[in-house]
């Protein structure tokens, strides 16, 4: 995937919806954000906002982990991995 000219894509990192320990803002390498934003495009349909602006914060956790996961399958079944990785996702910290 080729990332767009905006040069704000040109970061070494990009948002994600966590918290931090430091109350910092939590980023992810933008190699590892944009492997999830190829997954989430042919799921959802691009959204250019997501990787020029910080849309909504970016991922939130459960959806990088789920589109990373679905990553590793061919294209035609990332739409059911993603769906069987948020149905297994319980980010409860109690």
């Amino acid at each position: 995937m080729t990332m767009p000219s905006d040069p704000q894509v040109k970061r070494l990192t990009m948002p994600i919806q966590a918290a931090t320990a430091n109350r910092k803002p939590a980023v992810v390498p933008t190699p590892v954000y944009m492997r999830a934003y190829e997954v989430y495009s042919g799921v959802h349909g691009p959204q250019e906002a997501m990787i020029t602006n910080g849309c909504r914060g970016g991922f939130g956790v459960g959806e990088l982990v789920a589109f990373l996961y679905a990553a590793s399958f061919p294209k035609d079944q990332w739409r059911v991995r993603v769906n069987e990785a948020l149905n297994g996702i319980n980010l409860e910290s109690r």
